[in-house]
């Protein structure tokens, strides 16, 4: 009796729960079971795969990613200076000019604006690397979703996050990590003009296409490699009679003519420097160069390869299966468990083709060329050229990418940035001790840019302006100076521009020669027979970090001073 009063007050009163309710009440009682971790796993797989928040996620990642790494990289080279090249670029962009000698001006320009808005100190530098890496990887993302859905698109994301030159090698500002923007837009932009076929398209093509070559003419190895995928592609006609690839060659011409005509006025300088430093190589020598060039870049995409190939293998209680039909048996059903035939509506097969040729083409075309055409290949020049390869490889239709495998791969990716974050400051420390006497990675650069800063105000009471050096000197120097002296070097035909001789002469100078570089009987032949009544010294320098001793290094040091004015 009581449970039937109870009931109909129940009724009465509203408050008796009916069948939708009860069910909403087991859903929310099994859902305060869940582990938060599957919770979270769950909102980020949605949340990655809903085209409506998936590119705000990508954003915060390439953020979350950017600050991470540039608090590692910080505390894993704090022990040395920033490499030469961040500190040309910094050189560059204290004067903005349409050219630099050695490259066009993009670099130099960028690198100009951000040491406006931050300081000039070491985290600024590796911060500027990751925010070009962290914009490269939404890039990236943009890319893939033309070419595969959003999960696809995110584990790609993933994959080069996890990729060396994204974090451990991205740590120097320079034109060849800058193509990491630059290219991927260039890929971009002809993904957008092959689909839609506008002259707008084109437009955005062409000023793609000028960016890229702005920031280094090796870029035409990409802008070759997407010319050559539209003329293979099946659909290559419909794209050709389009207004897009004509307007954006008319497009990219007249957005370089600037640079163009500074070419031409500066006799072409960069093109000298190529063939003055990288040509004219043996057939010999360019074979083995090109081979270290292609095993060192391979080896760099076998850890986001390898990790990936786990997350989509992955099996829970693996072990259960290797101690029931053993290791070989299980090694052989893992390595098929991705793999499933049948059309796969995640892959866009148009513009995959476009993915698949031009990665093909940079990958293998540049050292073939380098080794016909006797050119010094460096590895560096491969650090733009293979970024399309995770997304290559995910846009296989046969490969099956399920939502535990992206959330596997992006718990990979934390665990070795925490990891990482953790142990970098320890590894700085031992790798100090291990190779601090020894490595020229320790040299007091900056040491010796306070010194010379000091001896220069000491005797003129005036800023230092100019700075005669080898680049592994002066721009260093130009970096670490409160002063920020113009470098100038010595003998070098494919000038920056930022200073002359002449003005040098005119401004005063220091002259500084390191002593432990082979070039330096040319440099101390250079100063004497330059300036021969200037102030000679002999610096000597070293670095201490955590009670550990750098190397000693010594410096000849020259001191010119200002021209006097004639009194009228």
């Amino acid at each position: 009796m009581s449970d039937m009063s109870s009931t109909v007050t129940g009724r009465r009163s509203g408050k008796n729960p009916g069948p939708r309710t009860g069910l909403k009440s087991r859903e929310r009682a099994r859902q305060r079971h869940v582990p938060v971790t599957r919770r979270v796993a769950a909102w980020v797989a949605a949340v990655a795969h809903d085209p409506s928040t998936s590119l705000n996620f990508v954003i915060g990642f390439a953020i979350a990613h950017a600050l991470l790494w540039t608090i590692i990289l910080t505390a894993l080279k704090s022990a040395q200076d920033v490499h030469m090249d961040v500190a040309e670029a910094f050189a560059w962009g204290r004067k903005f000019e349409l050219g630099y000698g050695k490259h066009p001006p993009l670099s130099g320009w960028i690198a100009g604006i951000w040491f406006r808005i931050f300081p000039v100190t070491d985290w600024a530098t590796y911060a500027l690397a990751m925010t070009v890496l962290g914009c490269g990887l939404v890039l990236c993302w943009l890319i893939a979703v033309r070419v595969v859905d959003h999960r696809r698109a995110m584990f790609t994301v993933a994959m080069l996050a996890i990729y060396p030159i994204f974090n451990f090698k991205g740590f120097k500002y320079n034109p060849d990590l800058l193509q990491l923007v630059t290219l991927p837009l260039v890929v971009l932009a002809y993904l957008d003009a092959f689909e839609k076929r506008t002259w707008k398209s084109g437009v955005w093509l062409g000023l793609a296409g000028a960016a890229a070559l702005m920031t280094k003419y090796w870029v035409l190895t990409m802008i070759g490699a997407v010319g050559l995928a539209a003329l293979i592609h099946p659909e290559r006609m419909k794209f050709l009679r389009s207004p897009a690839p004509w307007v954006a060659i008319v497009t990219c011409v007249v957005a370089m003519l600037p640079h163009l005509w500074w070419l031409k006025q500066s006799d072409f300088l960069p093109l000298v420097y190529a063939d003055d430093v990288y040509g004219g190589q043996t057939f010999a020598r360019t074979s083995g160069l090109a081979s270290i060039y292609l095993a060192h870049n391979v080896a760099l995409l076998l850890l986001p390869i390898a990790l990936a190939a786990v997350a989509l293998a992955w099996k829970l209680q693996w072990w259960k299966s290797i101690r029931a039909k053993g290791i070989f048996h299980e090694f052989i059903e893992s390595a098929k468990r991705p793999w499933a035939r049948g059309p796969n509506p995640g892959v866009y097969l148009s513009q995959a083709r476009n993915i698949w040729v031009t990665q093909i083409i940079v990958g293998v075309v540049p050292p073939i060329a380098a080794v016909v055409f006797g050119i010094y290949m460096k590895t560096d020049w491969g650090i733009s050229l293979f970024f399309l390869v995770p997304l290559a490889l995910v846009a296989i239709p046969s490969l099956r990418v399920t939502q535990m495998a992206l959330i596997r791969l992006m718990l990979m990716w934390l665990a070795f940035t925490l990891v990482m974050l953790l142990i970098s400051p320890i590894f700085a420390v031992q790798t100090v001790r291990r190779d601090g006497e020894a490595g020229t990675r320790f040299a007091p650069r900056s040491e010796f840019a306070l010194q010379l800063t000091e001896a220069w105000r000491a005797r003129f009471n005036s800023r230092w302006p100019v700075v005669a050096g080898t680049t592994e000197v002066g721009e260093p120097m130009t970096f670490y100076s409160p002063d920020h002296p113009a470098p100038l070097t010595p003998g070098e035909v494919w000038a920056s521009g930022l200073t002359s001789l002449e003005e040098a002469l005119r401004l005063g100078f220091i002259g500084v020669c390191d002593t432990t570089d082979a070039r330096l009987p040319t440099c101390e032949k250079w100063m004497n027979d330059t300036v021969p009544n200037a102030e000679k010294l002999t610096m000597t320098a070293r670095r201490y970090f955590h009670g550990k001793a750098g190397p000693a290094v010594r410096w000849k040091i020259w001191i010119v001073g200002p021209e006097r004015k004639e009194e009228g």
